[in-house]
């Protein structure tokens, strides 16, 4: 067992007996972990605000097999502005779910760990946006290697002529040579997709049009449910949430 200090966000809690919690926490130096935070429930004075969830903390914690240990746990953001409002509340809530579904313990992801970073600066900075959502979602496929393909097709390879692609199960976009049927993804939105690849900044997303926004969503949706195996409970409350 060793001990050493992360910095992380707080993915998730569960209460443990009656004084305990286990916390899920994703990590810079080794991406997301389990750990048992002993009298977090009976002492509010040990962690404080430091353990709720959407927080981003410094934390001491001794990591083996199984739950790791959290010795301690410094608050370096509540990001009061999005526990102010319930959109962002809700934006913040699927992100951290998304990352629990989607990423295997224990493997360091600091690129996903930035892009969280910056997704809830954004959120406390400028509130929720649709948009910016699936700016997060292209860049968090893509740096776990589950980026739909968005230039050629996934089944023989060929470059997505002007008419762009056809959404089949599992988001998986081909050609009209590979298939006759599917939900259409236009070439703009592809390229939209990808261009969120490269600029590396919220601000900068082309997703807003009606139409694009449509069919992003179209694709991306498929593509999470595909790789998480399962429906995200925090989806159903954003979608309530942003229907409003």
């Amino acid at each position: 067992m060793r001990s050493e200090q992360v910095q992380a966000f707080v993915i998730s809690t569960r209460d443990y007996g009656d004084n305990d919690r286990i916390v899920s926490l994703f990590t810079l130096e080794h991406g997301r972990v389990s750990a048992f935070a002993r009298r977090a429930r009976s002492s509010r004075t040990r962690f404080g605000a430091a353990l709720e969830a959407l927080a981003r903390i410094d934390c001491q914690i001794r990591l083996k097999q199984g739950l790791a240990g959290l010795a301690q746990a410094d608050l370096r953001s509540i990001y009061p502005a999005i526990r102010g409002d319930l959109a962002r509340i809700a934006h913040a809530l699927y992100a951290c779910e998304l990352i629990e579904a989607l990423t295997p313990e224990g493997v360091p992801l600091p690129r996903l760990f930035r892009l969280l970073a910056a997704y809830f600066d954004r959120l406390e900075a400028a509130g929720a946006a649709e948009a910016e959502r699936r700016f997060f979602e292209i860049n968090l496929l893509n740096i776990l290697g589950y980026r739909p393909s968005l230039m050629t097709c996934s089944r023989c390879g060929e470059p997505f002529p002007g008419q762009g692609a056809l959404l089949q199960g599992g988001g998986e976009p081909v050609c009209g040579t590979c298939a006759s049927t599917g939900t259409k993804i236009g070439i703009d939105t592809l390229a939209e997709l990808q261009k969120c690849l490269a600029t590396g900044s919220f601000e900068r997303s082309g997703l807003h049009s009606t139409l694009i926004a449509s069919e992003a969503a179209a694709l991306l949706d498929q593509a999470i449910v595909s790789h998480a195996g399962r429906s995200l409970r925090s989806l159903e409350f954003l979608r309530q949430v942003t229907a409003v």
